[in-house]
């Protein structure tokens, strides 16, 4: 409820000063006021001749007037006689209705009357422009207004209006519309009701470089995805190796043997027969040299 206040107070605000002129010389004549402000309607081209008229406000007379004396019911009403139109100060709300002229001759007779309308809204007080750039290189403006009843929205690029061929969706009567990848320029929006008229403009530059960008981007990411896949690759060739202790496993075995030989009729006599790098991959057995009783050995690795 604060806010609401608030916001009326605010376009109170705004709308003070504005006034609006019609022209109710004719019957079924539509008038607009700004909520606030001030309306001025002209009624009649000349009441010199007239003895006596009264204005009616639906069925309550706000003013009479007899020999150019006037006699009002409303403090907020002014009737200028001489330029045969009234005003009403500090409109509100309550103003909008039919307003009824008559008129009478000297014998206090009718002698016609004319209806008009009046309305009363709110009035634009500002106008805010928001643009963004599409992935395709077109730009979406938006344009919203704050206050303002009945709000109309019109649309020029450089002094002109926008045409078909630089509007990719919209028209010039919505309040956001979607300009094609090669426009720029002096951008206005225009956002108007029958008591006021308020435009904000931007100056506006192509969006053309976002689907380079684009395209950058995406061999960015391909390229990152194939950088990624070679990596694995060498990984997982990395681990398919032979670990260290598989590969000691593997090496080569060297040994030096030593056989202890004992002849049948002598007393023990060693013999050392020393094979120094006896190269074998997997430790093969050998067969035992005749006449041998033992056999010691002394069996090493070599890294």
């Amino acid at each position: 409820m604060e806010a609401a206040v608030g916001l009326l107070l605010v376009l109170l605000g705004v709308s003070h000063g504005v006034e609006t002129h019609c022209d109710g010389r004719w019957d079924g004549a539509q008038c607009y006021g700004p909520l606030g402000g001030t309306v001025k309607i002209q009624l009649m081209d000349n009441t010199s001749e007239i003895n006596k008229y009264n204005l009616l406000k639906n069925t309550l007379k706000i003013l009479n007037v007899r020999n150019n004396k006037v006699t009002s019911n409303s403090i907020r009403v002014d009737l200028f006689p001489s330029r045969g139109t009234f005003r009403i100060n500090n409109l509100s709300s309550s103003d909008s209705g039919n307003y009824t002229l008559q008129t009478f001759d000297s014998d206090g007779r009718s002698s016609g009357g004319w209806t008009l309308q009046l309305f009363i809204q709110a009035p634009v007080s500002s106008v805010v422009l928001l643009s963004e750039c599409l992935s395709q290189g077109e730009m979406r403006v938006s344009c919203s207004s704050e206050g303002g009843d009945s709000p109309q929205y019109s649309w020029t690029l450089d002094g002109r209006t926008l045409t078909d061929a630089e509007l990719f969706s919209g028209n010039n009567e919505t309040n956001i519309i979607t300009l094609k990848q090669h426009v720029s320029g002096h951008l206005v929006c225009s956002v108007s009701n029958n008591v006021s008229n308020v435009s904000k403009e931007e100056r506006i530059s192509t969006c053309g470089n976002l689907p380079l960008i684009g395209s950058v981007l995406s061999a960015l990411v391909i390229f990152l995805v194939v950088g990624v896949v070679v990596i694995c690759a060498l990984r997982k060739k990395q681990n398919s190796k032979p670990t260290k202790k598989e590969e000691e496993d593997d090496q080569e075995v060297f040994a030096d043997v030593k056989f202890v030989k004992r002849q049948a009729n002598q007393a023990e006599k060693k013999a050392a027969v020393e094979y120094g790098q006896v190269k074998s991959a997997k430790r093969p057995r050998r067969p035992e040299p005749a006449g041998t009783d033992c056999v010691y050995a002394n069996v090493h690795k070599v890294r």
